[in-house]
């Protein structure tokens, strides 16, 4: 009875842990409002004032934050609904 037991107590460790680390594995889902917020919260003023001074000495990096969030979002380069193109 015993070896029953104690059988019993290995199944349920193994399937806790099965368990535990398949749900600390699945990626947690954001709204686009909740990145970005939690994003603003997180951001230092040194950190700050580096972005803006990277932005000053090299405007294209500006452009390419823009672009990779369009990329993100599946807008790069589509035209918008009142005909005209991005680039417009």
């Amino acid at each position: 009875m015993g070896d029953w037991i104690g059988l019993g107590v290995i199944v349920l460790v193994i399937a806790g842990a099965y368990f535990g680390l398949r749900t600390l594995a699945r990626p947690a889902t954001r709204t686009v409002e909740e990145f970005e917020r939690r994003a603003a919260e997180s951001t230092s003023g040194v950190g700050a004032s580096v972005n803006a001074l990277q932005e000053i000495l090299d405007p294209g990096s500006a452009k390419a934050k823009q672009v990779a969030v369009e990329m993100k979002e599946g807008t790069y380069q589509k035209k918008r609904q009142d005909g005209k193109t991005a680039d417009e």
